[in-house]
């Protein structure tokens, strides 16, 4: 297995649907007139764990765009970040801990970031294909904006999903179903470097 870095045609893909999902949260983000602008907390510090092959390889083909001093401090970052988790773990505590790609409060490799740093914040919904939805509030502040409206705007996670389900299944081909699940951080993502395939 060789270290995967997407080529440029995937790659591309990538970059259209987060551009899109980009434009769906800007919409509903005017709708309720959100911004993160003076926000008191960071988001950045929150705990996720990220599920696609896809897009760990699209993370470090922004990585990979960095000067190699850049690079190695966000890999320190990682590795203080992946240490102080595994301690909260321990403890059975939800970690809560800066990104390490976080420079002076914005994304090192802002371009690149991943799905869900892009939808957190607005609301949001998922509707399976049984019909069946969950709701995502959005953040703490924007639960504040929309109190209690009745009707309230949100971006539909299911075609954003789909679509980055089949860019997994273009990446992985006959691969898909016999690797192992991705559960990591960004952090972990750094320090395991580019998805082995």
């Amino acid at each position: 297995m060789e270290a995967s870095i997407l080529q440029p045609e995937l790659a591309a893909k990538i970059a259209d649907l987060y551009d899109r999902m980009e434009k769906a949260y800007d919409i509903v983000a005017r709708q309720l007139d959100f911004t993160c602008g003076g926000c008191p907390d960071n988001c950045c510090d929150s705990y996720f764990q990220h599920h696609t092959y896809v897009e760990w390889a699209y993370l470090w083909v922004g990585l990979m765009e960095l000067d190699p001093a850049r690079r190695k401090a966000m890999e320190n970052r990682a590795a203080e970040y992946a240490a102080a988790c595994e301690k909260a773990l321990a403890r059975e505590e939800r970690p809560q801990r800066m990104c390490p790609l976080n420079e002076e409060g914005r994304c090192g490799i802002y371009r690149h970031r991943l799905m869900i740093c892009r939808m957190h914040g607005v609301p949001s919904s998922l509707t399976f294909p049984n019909g069946k939805m969950q709701k995502f509030p959005g953040c703490f502040r924007c639960q504040e904006i929309v109190g209690d409206r009745q009707v309230v705007p949100t971006v539909e996670r299911a075609p954003l999903f789909r679509e980055l389900a089949a860019l997994e299944q273009a990446l992985l081909g006959g691969q898909q179903g016999q690797l192992p699940k991705v559960k990591q951080t960004i952090a972990e993502m750094i320090l395991s470097g580019p998805p082995r395939l």
